[in-house]
């Protein structure tokens, strides 16, 4: 009666409990019963309080009272209790009792005092299959993986048998352990055994296929099996969303809704996963609304996973509502959120976060900290970066892989490459996000060359480089214009099998027409099996600078029938290439096309461009005009692409309200300067151009020196205006009077009244000017 009361849930367990108080006797069997109840409602301290009334009331316990209180002292994990109680089973004689014993096997086990386990079992007279099942299930709870395996050896050895707790066991240890081959040598032995009928075995043999990577073993093993119960469904969902196939999981997780099982925590945490991975917010909405129903939605794992698929989807107002809600919060729950907002673009907020967790008393981790200093990388934020970096150390986790190469990825992107380096020399394990991380600070610092030494550096340590590394090299190529080194790259893509990536062909593209090989670059695009918009503008921008104008509305209008959205980057490329053709109508075409057919909102870059265009078709009002009824404040850019178009057009009046508008923005702009003198000159106002040279003395302003570069032989040569360092200087000047003198015989007159309005040092940038195109 009391068993059958207490299996109706908590009413049948007070029905239950007061059916027991009612009884004029009870013996040991009534007391083990009402014991067992509380235990099967994870009452556990209700079952030790009447373990102890029934001592007092003079019911001495048996096996059955002693294995039922060991398992309440192990789900308590109380080892102080568990002693007292082992103490007990010692003085009434019950220590030679293979249940008892197998008890507190058990217990101990998950007290974690495995060392405790492991003595009684061997001093066990009489061990059975629950006995062996119990140090091995203990050996797994406490993650002593290999050992189970040697106990499921010896247990083999002594000719105990196999069961289904320890098979599920061992099959965990294999899981863990990411041993595939022991993994599938068991498989085989369960075979033999006749277990695979069994849900549990066949679950436990599922989860180890799906944890070890094989998921075509265990999605085959999956539709094998005979029956599938709730955790089966979890095993394979679960799998699949962990090896990235979110569409697989949420299929399966359909085809188990049709079966009607029902869910649980773990079922709904994965499916939340799989939504996570797909982006499918429409989805995980309609599964956020089955967790309500099932009355899920306050279990803080589901409520986790929740907030997380919210945040990866981009759904940052849900993501709220959710952390929100939550009545407690985990360490889990304020990385989710921090990593929702850091993933969405909003650091300021990610950091407020940050600061929200620290005052309500948790200690950030590993994924915490990645977070934060994503975030400082992003806000360039160098201060708070080495606040965190200073808690990092002080919580111990300095030399945390992760944490190292997101501290190097916050220095790189701040401009602290030496501590980067320090750092990533200190590193134990030195990963291949620490050396990206490096390689790109090198890169986005416009510092390609010791990028380029950092990604040698890199070879030599035998590091295989991936799809970020190649594309981040071929960037700098692109910008020192060295087309072998990046042939040398190329080659090693094709090698490497890599040149399905649109992300590194798209980096090709642009590495070939930044070098001035148009034609490779058009093969490459050509190629490509696949093109998205970066790939589109690497071509169209590449023919614009060039001056291939027709070429990129050609590649402009083709990316247009193909039915792909251009962006900003898009306009910028297609109106910089009207601007050198002189296309005025169809700039402002395309100008006005950007809003009224893309949705996209011109931004200052666009507004330069058609400055320009508008200028160089010699309307100078219509360009002032323009940059006057801008939605925005004009920049120095804009100003200097309406001064520009004033020494083509000699407007002398527009071009000194441009200098003006400049030197307002940036006093220290020597280009501005220049670019006023050469309109003062062009215009024959000589007393302006000296006017001009004087104030720029006074500022103590000097035009930045003419650089070029070529690549010879794998080495490149750099000429600066002036350079009398350079090892060859002699023989260089040497030439570069011979090609003057060339130069002269053939015809060539250069325009010297431009020239006598520069300085001695500037006349010679001019001449290297001259050498500088004779050589290209």
């Amino acid at each position: 009666m009391i068993f059958g009361y207490s299996s109706f849930g908590s009413d049948g367990l007070t029905l239950a409990r007061s059916f027991f108080d009612i009884m004029p006797e009870r013996d040991v069997v009534s007391w083990n019963s009402m014991i067992s109840s509380y235990l099967q409602h994870k009452d556990y301290e209700q079952a030790v309080y009447l373990f102890l009334q029934m001592g007092q009331l003079g019911t001495f316990p048996d096996r059955t009272t002693f294995a039922v209180l060991l398992k309440s002292c192990g789900a308590l994990v109380d080892s102080s209790l568990g002693i007292q109680i082992h103490g007990l089973v010692v003085r009434t004689g019950f220590d030679y009792d293979v249940v008892t014993g197998s008890a507190l096997v058990d217990m101990y086990a998950k007290c974690k005092n495995l060392r405790a386990s492991h003595k009684v079992f061997r001093e066990m007279p009489e061990r059975n299959w629950v006995s062996w099942s119990s140090v091995i299930a203990g050996c797994v709870q406490n993650f002593r993986f290999v050992e189970s395996l040697e106990f499921f050896k010896e247990m083999q050895r002594e000719g105990i048998g196999v069961s289904q707790s320890a098979y599920a066991s061992i099959f965990r240890s294999c899981a863990s352990l990411c041993s595939l081959d022991l993994g599938s040598q068991l498989h085989g032995h369960a075979l033999k055994n006749n277990f695979l009928s069994d849900v549990i075995v066949g679950t436990a043999i599922l989860d180890m296929y799906a944890k070890c990577d094989s998921l075509r073993d265990a999605r085959n093993f999956f539709e094998l099996m005979p029956h599938h119960n709730l955790q089966s469904w979890n095993a394979i969902i679960v799998g699949c969303a962990r090896s990235n196939q979110g569409c697989e999981a949420l299929q399966l997780f359909r085809r188990m809704q049709r079966s009607g099982l029902g869910v649980d925590e773990i079922t709904l945490s994965g499916v939340f996963s799989a939504c996570a991975m797909v982006q499918g917010y429409l989805e995980g909405l309609q599964i956020h609304g089955l967790a309500i129903k099932s009355n899920f939605e306050s279990n803080i794992c589901v409520a986790n996973a929740l907030l997380d698929m919210y945040g990866k989807c981009g759904v940052i107002p849900e993501a709220c509502k959710v952390f929100y809600a939550m009545d407690r919060r985990d360490a889990v729950t304020w990385n989710a959120i921090i990593a929702a907002y850091e993933q969405n673009g909003c650091q300021e907020e990610t950091l407020f976060f940050f600061s929200w967790m620290l005052g309500s008393g948790l200690e950030p981790d590993e994924f915490t900290y990645g977070s934060i200093l994503k975030a400082c990388a992003g806000l360039r934020h160098l201060d708070y970066g080495l606040e965190v970096h200073d808690r990092v150390i002080k919580s111990g986790l300095g030399f945390d892989i992760f944490v190292g190469s997101a501290l190097i990825d916050m220095y790189s992107k701040c401009g602290m490459m030496e501590e980067a380096k320090k750092l990533h020399d200190r590193v134990e394990k030195q990963t291949m996000v620490s050396w990206n991380a490096i390689i790109s600070g090198f890169s986005l610092q416009k510092q390609s060359e010791e990028a380029q030494d950092f990604f040698c550096e890199m070879l030599d340590t035998g590091v295989k480089p991936d799809n970020f590394t190649y594309a981040t090299i071929l960037d700098t190529c692109a910008n020192l214009a060295t087309i072998g080194l990046g042939k040398q790259i190329h080659a090693q893509i094709i090698k490497q099998e890599l040149q399905s990536d649109v992300y590194i062909c798209s980096t090709l593209v642009d590495m070939y027409s930044k070098c001035g090989n148009m034609q490779d670059s058009r093969l490459m695009f050509e190629k490509m099996r696949e093109r998205d918009f970066v790939s589109w503008n690497a071509m169209i921008s590449g023919y614009s600078q060039h001056g291939l104008g027709m070429e990129a509305l050609q590649i402009f209008s083709k990316m247009q029938s193909e039915n792909i959205n251009p962006n900003h980057a898009t306009f910028v490329a297609v109106l910089r290439a009207c601007g050198y053709m002189g296309l005025f109508e169809e700039g402002k075409c395309y100008f006005h096309s950007m809003l009224n057919d893309y949705g996209l909102q011109p931004q200052l870059e666009h507004y330069s461009c058609m400055v320009d265009i508008i200028g160089r078709s010699g309307q100078i009002d219509e360009a002032l005009k323009l940059i006057l009824e801008m939605p925005f404040e004009a920049d120095a850019i804009v100003w200097r692409s309406l001064l520009s178009v004033c020494r083509i057009n000699g407007d002398v009046e527009v071009a000194e309200l441009a200098a003006s508008s400049i030197l307002q923005l940036d006093p220290q702009d020597s280009a501005a300067y220049v670019l006023l003198s050469n309109v003062y000159a062009e215009a024959g106002m000589w007393g302006q151009v000296s006017k001009m040279r004087q104030m720029m003395r006074q500022n103590g302003l000097k035009k930045e020196p003419g650089c070029s570069w070529i690549e010879v032989k794998s080495e490149v040569n750099t000429f600066l205006v002036g350079d009398k360092v350079h090892s060859k200087s002699e023989a260089i000047y040497e030439m570069l009077e011979g090609l003057i003198g060339e130069m002269k015989w053939a015809g060539y007159v250069p325009d010297m009244d431009a020239v006598d309005i520069l300085e001695e040092e500037e006349q010679q940038e001019m001449l290297e000017y001259i050498s500088s195109q004779v050589r290209l």
